[in-house]
């Protein structure tokens, strides 16, 4: 006979960190008209890279208004697109994977449509996104949590993955899909698709305040007590 195994004691331990985050940097709650079609979270993403959102929003708008489409944007001269793309931190990288990507949907499904995403798993649609040049499980998730989609799958960039090692929540080697499989079981089961977002948006705070990539403020944290790396840093392991 098999015993249960009863809940995760992680999903506590994201319960008070989430309480943590909101009591340091407030909340961070997305209007409803801010939700972008899946299409346009995709084309954001692909050319974003070391990208300011902000600055990647206002990129992503862009193309949409000058081209008029997403299939006349795939159609768009190398040069031209890189030129479009020249705010972006790797203008020259984000055309040629966003001419990928786009043809690459336009070859799989006719046009630049992930509609047929809506009747998916979220897993399975995922996956069938990494099927696109230049995504991978950062940008799946993005695309299924962060449109109207609004599924609960958990976007891991560089800050949030780098807090969930040092907390001891994932493997501390953990590659981005490692972390996600490992992480998405922990996940509280009352948040929604837009509490993963706001969790999201919160961690990227907090690595970009205290849990940095080098030199980590970890005696000031907010997490502190809920860090395996913090308290030993602090001396209280």
């Amino acid at each position: 006979m098999q015993l249960a195994l009863g809940p995760d004691p992680r999903s506590e331990t994201l319960r008070r960190l989430q309480a943590l985050l909101v009591q340091r940097f407030g909340r961070i709650e997305r209007a409803a008209v801010e939700w972008r079609r899946p299409e346009w979270v995709l084309v954001q993403a692909v050319i974003g890279a070391r990208t300011k959102s902000e600055i990647s929003n206002a990129a992503t708008d862009q193309l949409l208004k000058r081209y008029g489409s997403w299939e006349a944007v795939a159609d768009a001269p190398l040069e031209e697109l890189q030129n479009e793309l020249s705010t972006q931190t790797y203008p020259n990288i984000a055309a040629e994977r966003l001419k990928d990507s786009l043809a690459r949907l336009i070859e799989l499904r006719g046009a630049v449509d992930l509609s047929h995403l809506t009747e998916m798993e979220t897993l399975e649609a995922m996956r069938w996104l990494e099927r696109l040049p230049g995504v991978g499980r950062k940008i799946a998730a993005g695309v299924m949590n962060a449109s109207t989609l609004d599924r609960r799958a958990i976007v891991l960039d560089g800050h949030h993955r780098r807090i969930l090692q040092r907390m001891g929540l994932v493997p501390p080697k953990a590659s981005t899909d490692r972390a996600f499989e490992a992480i998405m079981p922990a996940m509280p089961d009352e948040w929604d698709g837009g509490d993963f977002d706001e969790h999201h948006l919160l961690m990227k705070k907090l690595g970009q305040t205290f849990c940095r990539p080098a030199a980590p403020d970890c005696t000031n944290c907010l997490a502190l007590a809920l860090c395996d790396t913090g308290r030993k840093r602090a001396g209280q392991a």
